[in-house]
């Protein structure tokens, strides 16, 4: 445990250090640095990790950090099983997208490449912070970190105003949801005292309000919606395919968006003394699994297609937290971090081989020409489906299973999301890499990826097949679901307040698993049969254009929201700043401009005049202190 507080500081060091001197240092040393510097944070984490699976935990307090009249909230890490997980993803995944970025930024000149560098690390060194901190307030200044970096990242391309807007669209969001983060910060300061989590769980249950507690748990889940991208606050996530692809892979699965999935499994204790707040959050989890697959269905962007799959793979993650499946929405963390960052790499290699071209109607046969790219991304598109015995199968069988046991509803809502996101990867895998060629091959012959790009794919699919194999469900395996048996420790105290639903029997789950892989087996091959030839118009109508056109959310918040607080906005300058504070202000400045000109017609020089005035002040100062005896 004593390595532990060096896990944030070497990619900070590399930061710095790639920050300062991103004009003396060449491409390969910048390269060396940022991706070393994660190397060794992901060494640690290891070693962090083997402590806490032999059951040791700390607590680590550095020093005293804030401390207002009885009020002390330490600068603290928490180190247990849960971070422990976190540490691993976060710096494994980290890794590989950090060696994958040195071929994939090549063309960058050299400061803006170690510009590149330094602000992944320094995302790395934020979300570290976030999953780290002991308390809310350190937990707190991670999270504010990867709001920052998100904007420097997806703003990367800092010239082109389209990636500024969509950085700022980022920024923006995550800042509505950070103030329900803070609200419920001050709210648990008023209620229990402390931010500390060891201070603020240990007091649980307690004689403490049920609507404080749901106000609080509420707040936090508001801060979540921003950051992992929940409905209404999910429309940032897509526009973020702006920054650089290695930046989405980062952003989308192993960092900022499961920072909200993170911070609800760290306070599960505080959910579930809150089942409103649970139901809340698996309503609202669904939903956006829903909506979010129906707009992948007929998105033509590579890249587009997998942001509005990540929102509803984090949907997923939210009904699992929702029904109390909290070790199955960390798995389906871990298993997604995999695949998703295998698809999202697999996309940059495509468009890396395609010249910079992201529209799939322009793909076609690229198996010929990239042939690890292709396998690899095949192998992420079985995993995301739920293709047993790969990754994906697990986890999404887990929260599945738990959201049929709460409410067979939420299971057939969820099933019919998981048939559209086979339907939709395996339409992005056809339109890619079967059929025929539909780019102009006379100009840009498609080429597969260096190395350098290659083998991170080939890690992150080997990932994505044996992933799932920490989680084999007690149907297939008693004692296989050593994920749960490790993180049992974290969730443990919460489990006995849960609300208590029958567990189908292992009969009613065959059947369940039987039919939900077949209907996707079904799904895969209608797909893969209707766009192999890849013969799909560019423009659709009907329910598929307000599928294209992401059912017009962007236009309703426009029309909603920003156009009316930009009228606002003219209206207070017009009418408020500059007829009225500007007037005053002006007017003040003009009056006093006169006065003295006048006041200045008084220095005329004539000594007659300056006695007269002289004898006239003295006879009023007469007159006035006359009167005021009276």
């Amino acid at each position: 445990m004593k390595f532990a507080p060096y896990i944030p500081l070497l990619p900070l060091a590399g930061f710095l250090i790639n920050g300062l001197l991103r004009n003396k240092l060449s491409k390969g040393l910048v390269g060396i640095i940022g991706s070393g510097a994660i190397l060794a944070a992901f060494v640690l984490s290891v070693l962090v990790f083997n402590q806490t699976l032999q059951g040791e935990t700390a607590v680590l307090q550095l020093f005293e950090f804030i401390k207002v009249g009885s009020l002390t909230i330490p600068f603290e890490f928490q180190i247990d099983q849960l971070t422990s997980l976190f540490l691993l993803i976060i710096t494994g995944v980290g890794f590989l997208i950090h060696v994958y970025s040195t071929a994939y930024m090549h063309e960058e000149s050299d400061s803006h490449f170690a510009r590149y560098f330094a602000y992944l690390n320094l995302f790395v060194f934020s979300m570290l912070l976030l999953v780290m901190g002991g308390n809310y307030v350190i937990m707190f200044i991670g999270w504010e970190g990867v709001g920052l970096c998100s904007y420097l990242l997806i703003g990367y391309w800092f010239k082109n105003t389209e990636y500024n807007n969509a950085a700022k669209k980022a920024f923006v969001m995550n800042r509505i949801g950070d103030l329900g983060f803070l609200i419920a910060v001050f709210w648990i300061i008023s209620t229990f005292g402390s931010t500390s989590f060891s201070a603020v769980f240990g007091q649980l249950p307690g004689q403490f309000s049920t609507a404080a507690i749901t106000g609080i748990t509420l707040c936090l889940f508001v801060g979540a919606m921003g950051k992992s991208a929940q409905i209404p606050l999910y429309t940032w996530l897509p526009d973020a395919m702006a920054g650089p692809t290695p930046v989405s892979a980062l952003i989308h699965a192993a960092t900022m968006v499961t920072a909200g999935i993170y911070m609800i499994a760290r306070s599960n204790m505080l959910y579930v003394l809150a089942p409103a707040s649970m139901h809340v959050i698996a309503i609202v989890g669904l939903a956006t699994a829903l909506l979010a697959a129906t707009i992948a269905l007929k998105q033509n962007d590579i890249k587009k297609v997998l942001a509005y799959s990540t929102v509803s793979q984090l949907g997923y993650m939210f009904l699992g937290l929702g029904v109390g499946a909290f070790t199955g929405a960390v798995f389906h963390v871990m298993t997604h971090a995999f695949f998703k960052a295998l698809l999202f790499l697999g996309a940059g290699s495509v468009i890396h081989g395609m010249h910079h071209q992201q529209n799939m109607l322009h793909y076609g046969g690229l198996k010929k020409w990239m042939p690890v790219t292709h396998l690899t991304m095949l192998i992420g598109c079985i995993a995301i489906a739920g293709i047993p015995p790969f990754s994906g199968f697990f986890s999404k069988d887990e929260i599945l299973i738990h959201a049929f046991a709460a409410n067979p509803v939420y299971y057939v809502l969820g099933m019919g999301g998981a048939l559209m996101t086979a339907f939709y990867m395996f339409r992005l895998y056809a339109l890619t890499f079967l059929g025929e060629h539909r780019g102009d091959l006379h100009h840009h012959t498609p080429h597969e990826s260096p190395k350098a790009m290659t083998i991170p794919l080939v890690v992150l699919a080997v990932l994505s097949i044996v992933g799932g194999l920490v989680g084999i469900p007690e149907l297939f395996m008693n004692n296989g679901h050593r994920l749960e048996s490790f993180l049992t420790p974290v969730f443990e105290n919460s489990k006995q307040y849960l609300e208590q639903h029958a567990h189908p029997s292992h009969s009613t789950e065959w059947m369940l698993l039987a039919v939900s892989v077949s209907l996707i087996v079904l799904v895969i091959l209608f797909t893969v049969r209707t766009f192999a030839k890849g013969k799909e118009s560019e423009e659709a109508t009907g329910l598929g254009k307000l599928l294209q056109n992401k059912w017009y959310v962007d236009e309703l918040y426009d029309g909603l929201i920003v156009k009316p607080l930009l009228a606002l906005g003219t209206v207070l300058n017009n009418v408020i700043e500059r007829s009225g504070i500007d007037r005053l202000v002006n007017g003040v400045g003009r009056a006093v401009q006169y006065s003295s000109r006048q006041l200045r017609l008084l220095q005329s020089g004539n000594v007659g005049s300056y006695i007269l005035m002289m004898v006239l002040g003295i006879v009023g100062l007469i007159l006035l202190v006359f009167y005021t005896r009276l």
